[in-house]
């Protein structure tokens, strides 16, 4: 999560969902210098988010859909606990509801 706190790194991941990119190609796309965006990858790349493949001097990226597992299973624990709490509480809220317009 730490990981995709930042800005930057949120859309150096949206760029290589779709396709491999260049170190250069994605340094292209923001104001911040070349050195700054490579500190990024190296964290997504830490992060298990991206993979990255040489390919002579260049250096190509792709996100790991794989990497994003243990993030897309705690926030499924996080809804599931959440919407039963909030299904839970609109039963509650219509038990009230026919408890009183039945009195009535």
């Amino acid at each position: 999560m730490r990981a995709l706190a930042e800005p930057n790194r949120r859309r150096i991941l949206e760029l290589v969902a779709g396709a491999e990119r260049s170190a250069g190609e994605i340094a292209a796309e923001f104001a911040i210098t070349r050195p700054a965006v490579s500190q990024h990858l190296a964290v997504l790349r830490q992060a298990g988010l991206v993979e990255e493949r040489r390919e002579g001097t260049r250096r190509l990226y792709r996100a790991r859909p794989e990497g994003f597992v243990p993030l897309r299973d705690f926030l499924e624990r996080f809804w599931d606990e959440r919407l039963e709490r909030l299904r839970l509480a609109a039963e509650l809220e219509e038990g009230r509801r026919r408890s009183g317009s039945s009195s009535g």
